[in-house]
């Protein structure tokens, strides 16, 4: 094999590094999204309670999570929680993928609380009257939540979750310090084998930037085609 083969060669295995980066960050933001869109729903209905209980333990949730910088988080969920997990849990996720299901956590439980707030702001914004006729046709609380409250107030609140993702998508990059081989790791291990970091680091560039700009395009494409109208 000829030197300019094997350049070929390692050049083919060095852009593999940098397209599994992107897909693994990609799983990262779907299954961060998956859990934290619901789990952010769940803490605004709290939030939102006639418990005081309820409406504590919300506030304590977001208060606690968000005050606190992702980097702890990951390096809390990476490093100490499997520490207080049984040995054979423990040993269960260290067999699997333990760095992408630690930040996948940490990641879903950080976006969740903002993505939260967003969703209580909805809450807030349909009028009290929606809830009140929806009672007096003879919906339960749940059920009025479930079809008349909810689906109003994730419309509301759909263009400041599409801005929450955008954060999410940029954040799953902070997953390079637990080892995670998302983007920034595998652009880093290219620019560490080959010192080539210009094109390593301009694509996870691009790549940050392409996906940010897709998910802005679908915020401002809702927008037009569903404008929050005020009763």
């Amino acid at each position: 094999m000829t030197f300019f083969d094997a350049s070929l060669i390692q050049s083919g295995q060095y852009h593999d590094w940098l397209v599994q980066g992107l897909v693994l960050s990609l799983q990262l933001l779907a299954a961060s999204f998956v859990i934290a869109l619901p789990l952010g729903v769940a803490i605004a209905l709290m939030r939102t309670s006639g418990s005081r209980v309820l409406r504590g333990a919300g506030a304590a949730i977001v208060e606690g999570i968000r005050n606190v910088p992702l980097l702890a988080h990951l390096l809390f969920w990476y490093f100490a929680f499997p520490e207080l997990l049984p040995e054979t849990v423990k040993l269960a996720l260290y067999d699997s993928n333990p760095e992408f299901i630690c930040a996948t956590i940490a990641l879903s439980l950080y976006a969740g609380v903002h993505m939260a707030e967003d969703i209580r702001s909805g809450i807030r914004a349909v009028p009290a009257a929606q809830m009140e006729a929806a009672r007096s046709l003879g919906l339960g609380r749940i059920a009025a939540l479930r079809l008349v409250l909810l689906p109003q107030a994730i419309r509301i609140a759909v263009p400041p979750l599409l801005s929450q993702t955008v954060n999410l998508w940029k954040d799953t990059s902070v997953a390079t310090v637990i080892g995670a081989a998302e983007m920034m790791y595998q652009a880093a291990r290219v620019e560490t084998a080959t010192f080539r970091s210009v094109e390593a680091f301009t694509f996870a560039t691009l790549a940050y930037l392409t996906v940010s700009l897709a998910i802005s395009l679908a915020a401002q494409l809702y927008a037009r085609r569903f404008p929050v109208r005020t009763i």
